[in-house]
Protein backbone atom coordinates (compact mmCIF):
# COMPACT_ATOMS: atom_id res chain seq x y z
CA UNK A 1 0.00 0.00 0.00
CA UNK A 2 1.39 3.39 -1.01
CA UNK A 3 2.14 5.91 1.72
CA UNK A 4 2.65 9.66 1.84
CA UNK A 5 6.35 10.36 2.35
CA UNK A 6 7.16 13.86 3.55
CA UNK A 7 10.27 16.01 3.56
CA UNK A 8 10.16 15.96 7.37
CA UNK A 9 10.15 12.17 7.37
CA UNK A 10 13.10 12.05 4.94
CA UNK A 11 15.09 14.38 7.23
CA UNK A 12 14.40 12.05 10.14
CA UNK A 13 15.39 8.90 8.25
CA UNK A 14 18.78 7.81 9.63
CA UNK A 15 19.79 5.84 6.54
CA UNK A 16 19.21 8.74 4.16
CA UNK A 17 20.98 11.16 6.51
CA UNK A 18 23.95 8.78 6.66
CA UNK A 19 24.16 8.62 2.87
CA UNK A 20 24.16 12.44 2.70
CA UNK A 21 26.86 12.66 5.37
CA UNK A 22 29.08 10.01 3.80
CA UNK A 23 28.63 11.45 0.30
CA UNK A 24 29.91 14.81 1.52
CA UNK A 25 32.73 13.08 3.38
CA UNK A 26 33.80 11.39 0.14
CA UNK A 27 33.84 14.71 -1.73
CA UNK A 28 35.79 16.38 1.07
CA UNK A 29 38.48 13.71 0.75
CA UNK A 30 38.78 14.61 -2.95
CA UNK A 31 39.05 18.35 -2.33
CA UNK A 32 35.54 19.36 -3.46
CA UNK A 33 33.62 22.24 -1.94
CA UNK A 34 30.94 21.59 0.68
CA UNK A 35 28.08 19.30 -0.32
CA UNK A 36 26.83 18.64 3.20
CA UNK A 37 23.47 19.17 4.89
CA UNK A 38 23.83 22.94 4.41
CA UNK A 39 23.99 22.55 0.63
CA UNK A 40 21.21 20.00 0.21
CA UNK A 41 18.88 21.90 2.55
CA UNK A 42 19.46 25.14 0.64
CA UNK A 43 18.75 23.29 -2.61
CA UNK A 44 15.57 21.80 -1.12
CA UNK A 45 14.45 25.21 0.12
CA UNK A 46 15.13 26.99 -3.18
CA UNK A 47 13.61 24.25 -5.36
CA UNK A 48 10.39 24.35 -3.33
CA UNK A 49 10.38 28.18 -3.36
CA UNK A 50 10.60 28.22 -7.16
CA UNK A 51 7.59 25.93 -7.63
CA UNK A 52 5.64 27.67 -4.87
CA UNK A 53 6.12 31.10 -6.45
CA UNK A 54 5.00 29.71 -9.80
CA UNK A 55 1.80 28.29 -8.32
CA UNK A 56 2.46 24.55 -8.39
CA UNK A 57 0.46 22.37 -6.03
CA UNK A 58 1.68 21.52 -2.54
CA UNK A 59 2.57 17.92 -3.33
CA UNK A 60 4.76 18.93 -6.28
CA UNK A 61 6.46 21.45 -3.99
CA UNK A 62 7.02 18.74 -1.37
CA UNK A 63 8.49 16.37 -3.97
CA UNK A 64 10.89 19.13 -5.05
CA UNK A 65 12.02 19.45 -1.42
CA UNK A 66 12.64 15.70 -1.22
CA UNK A 67 14.54 15.67 -4.51
CA UNK A 68 16.61 18.60 -3.26
CA UNK A 69 17.74 17.00 -0.04
CA UNK A 70 18.48 13.65 -1.71
CA UNK A 71 20.03 14.87 -4.97
CA UNK A 72 23.71 14.33 -4.08
CA UNK A 73 23.61 10.94 -2.32
CA UNK A 74 25.21 9.26 -5.35
CA UNK A 75 28.50 10.92 -4.45
CA UNK A 76 28.92 8.22 -1.80
CA UNK A 77 29.60 5.84 -4.71
CA UNK A 78 31.62 8.09 -7.01
CA UNK A 79 31.55 11.67 -8.23
CA UNK A 80 31.43 10.44 -11.80
CA UNK A 81 27.83 9.71 -12.82
CA UNK A 82 26.69 10.57 -9.30
CA UNK A 83 23.36 11.84 -10.58
CA UNK A 84 22.50 8.48 -12.10
CA UNK A 85 23.77 6.40 -9.19
CA UNK A 86 21.96 8.74 -6.79
CA UNK A 87 18.72 8.24 -8.71
CA UNK A 88 19.06 4.47 -8.39
CA UNK A 89 19.78 4.79 -4.67
CA UNK A 90 16.80 7.10 -4.22
CA UNK A 91 14.54 4.62 -6.04
CA UNK A 92 15.47 1.84 -3.62
CA UNK A 93 15.10 4.05 -0.54
CA UNK A 94 11.76 5.55 -1.56
CA UNK A 95 10.35 2.27 -2.84
CA UNK A 96 11.14 0.72 0.54
CA UNK A 97 9.12 3.54 2.11
CA UNK A 98 6.14 2.58 -0.12
CA UNK A 99 6.06 5.92 -1.92
CA UNK A 100 3.78 5.81 -4.99
CA UNK A 101 5.58 4.95 -8.22
CA UNK A 102 4.47 8.19 -9.88
CA UNK A 103 6.12 10.25 -7.13
CA UNK A 104 9.27 8.15 -7.15
CA UNK A 105 9.52 8.75 -10.89
CA UNK A 106 9.36 12.51 -10.38
CA UNK A 107 12.10 12.47 -7.75
CA UNK A 108 14.53 10.08 -9.42
CA UNK A 109 14.09 11.82 -12.78
CA UNK A 110 15.05 15.11 -11.15
CA UNK A 111 18.04 13.60 -9.35
CA UNK A 112 19.20 11.76 -12.47
CA UNK A 113 19.06 14.94 -14.54
CA UNK A 114 20.75 17.49 -12.26
CA UNK A 115 24.46 17.12 -13.14
CA UNK A 116 25.89 19.45 -15.81
CA UNK A 117 27.27 16.70 -18.02
CA UNK A 118 23.89 15.00 -18.54
CA UNK A 119 21.33 17.43 -17.10
CA UNK A 120 18.00 18.07 -18.77
CA UNK A 121 14.93 19.85 -17.38
CA UNK A 122 12.35 17.18 -18.22
CA UNK A 123 9.64 18.39 -15.86
CA UNK A 124 8.97 21.16 -13.34
CA UNK A 125 10.68 19.38 -10.43
CA UNK A 126 13.85 18.65 -12.40
CA UNK A 127 13.94 22.25 -13.67
CA UNK A 128 13.56 23.65 -10.15
CA UNK A 129 16.26 21.29 -8.82
CA UNK A 130 18.72 22.35 -11.53
CA UNK A 131 18.25 26.04 -10.76
CA UNK A 132 18.43 25.55 -6.99
CA UNK A 133 21.57 23.40 -7.19
CA UNK A 134 23.55 25.44 -9.71
CA UNK A 135 22.94 28.77 -7.98
CA UNK A 136 24.25 27.69 -4.57
CA UNK A 137 27.49 29.64 -4.58
CA UNK A 138 28.75 31.06 -1.28
CA UNK A 139 31.85 31.57 0.82
CA UNK A 140 30.89 28.96 3.40
CA UNK A 141 31.17 26.19 0.79
CA UNK A 142 34.98 26.55 0.77
CA UNK A 143 36.68 24.00 3.03
CA UNK A 144 40.27 25.01 2.38
CA UNK A 145 41.56 27.25 5.17
CA UNK A 146 44.79 28.20 3.38
CA UNK A 147 44.09 31.11 1.04
CA UNK A 148 47.50 30.71 -0.60
CA UNK A 149 46.56 27.26 -1.87
CA UNK A 150 43.09 28.19 -3.20
CA UNK A 151 42.30 26.90 -6.67
CA UNK A 152 39.91 28.80 -8.93
CA UNK A 153 36.86 27.02 -7.48
CA UNK A 154 37.90 28.04 -3.96
CA UNK A 155 38.53 31.63 -5.03
CA UNK A 156 35.24 32.00 -6.87
CA UNK A 157 33.16 30.63 -4.01
CA UNK A 158 35.13 32.46 -1.31
CA UNK A 159 34.77 35.76 -3.17
CA UNK A 160 30.98 35.61 -2.87
CA UNK A 161 30.12 37.72 0.15
CA UNK A 162 26.36 37.51 -0.39
CA UNK A 163 24.11 35.37 -2.55
CA UNK A 164 20.34 35.53 -2.96
CA UNK A 165 17.88 33.81 -5.28
CA UNK A 166 14.49 35.42 -5.83
CA UNK A 167 11.79 36.29 -8.38
CA UNK A 168 11.13 39.70 -9.84
CA UNK A 169 7.80 41.29 -8.92
CA UNK A 170 6.01 40.03 -12.02
CA UNK A 171 7.38 36.50 -11.50
CA UNK A 172 8.59 36.44 -15.08
CA UNK A 173 12.25 36.00 -14.12
CA UNK A 174 14.29 34.43 -11.36
CA UNK A 175 17.31 36.45 -10.28
CA UNK A 176 20.63 35.31 -8.85
CA UNK A 177 21.93 38.33 -6.92
CA UNK A 178 25.62 38.18 -5.97
CA UNK A 179 28.02 40.44 -4.11
CA UNK A 180 31.53 39.44 -5.18
CA UNK A 181 34.81 40.66 -3.70
CA UNK A 182 36.74 41.30 -6.91
CA UNK A 183 39.99 41.60 -4.93
CA UNK A 184 39.71 37.88 -4.25
CA UNK A 185 38.37 36.77 -7.62
CA UNK A 186 37.52 38.89 -10.67
CA UNK A 187 34.00 38.43 -11.99
CA UNK A 188 35.36 36.91 -15.19
CA UNK A 189 36.61 33.92 -13.15
CA UNK A 190 33.05 33.32 -11.97
CA UNK A 191 31.93 32.88 -15.55
CA UNK A 192 34.96 30.77 -16.37
CA UNK A 193 33.79 28.27 -13.77
CA UNK A 194 30.03 28.68 -13.84
CA UNK A 195 29.11 29.61 -17.41
CA UNK A 196 27.84 26.12 -18.29
CA UNK A 197 25.86 26.00 -15.06
CA UNK A 198 24.27 29.37 -15.77
CA UNK A 199 23.36 28.24 -19.29
CA UNK A 200 21.75 25.18 -17.74
CA UNK A 201 19.80 27.45 -15.40
CA UNK A 202 18.65 29.39 -18.46
CA UNK A 203 17.40 26.16 -20.05
CA UNK A 204 15.63 25.13 -16.85
CA UNK A 205 13.98 28.55 -16.54
CA UNK A 206 12.88 28.36 -20.15
CA UNK A 207 11.14 25.07 -19.38
CA UNK A 208 9.28 26.83 -16.56
CA UNK A 209 8.34 29.72 -18.86
CA UNK A 210 10.50 32.32 -17.12
CA UNK A 211 13.85 34.06 -17.67
CA UNK A 212 17.10 33.65 -15.76
CA UNK A 213 18.92 36.85 -14.82
CA UNK A 214 21.84 37.88 -12.64
CA UNK A 215 22.79 40.92 -10.62
CA UNK A 216 26.48 41.18 -9.76
CA UNK A 217 27.66 43.85 -7.32
CA UNK A 218 24.47 45.83 -7.74
CA UNK A 219 24.53 45.83 -11.54
CA UNK A 220 21.68 44.28 -13.49
CA UNK A 221 24.50 42.62 -15.20
CA UNK A 222 23.65 39.47 -17.02
CA UNK A 223 20.59 38.39 -18.94
CA UNK A 224 20.62 34.85 -20.17
CA UNK A 225 17.76 35.50 -22.52
CA UNK A 226 20.33 36.35 -25.17
CA UNK A 227 23.45 35.44 -23.15
CA UNK A 228 24.99 38.90 -23.01
CA UNK A 229 27.52 40.37 -20.63
CA UNK A 230 27.39 44.13 -20.00
CA UNK A 231 30.38 46.32 -20.71
CA UNK A 232 30.10 47.92 -17.26
CA UNK A 233 30.57 44.60 -15.46
CA UNK A 234 33.76 44.84 -13.40
CA UNK A 235 36.25 42.16 -14.40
Amino acid sequence: MASIVTYKYIKQNPDIMEYIRRADQALKAQGYTEHSFAHVEIVAQHASMILSELGYDERQIELARIAGIMHDIGNVINRIDHAQSGAVMAFRLLDNLSMPASEICSIISAIGNHDESTAQPIDAISAALIIADKTDVRRSRVRNNDFLTFDIHDRVNYAVEKSALYFNESKTAIILDLIIDTEISPVIEYFEIFLNRMLLCKRACSYLGIQFKMIVNGSSSVSYTHLTLPTKLEV
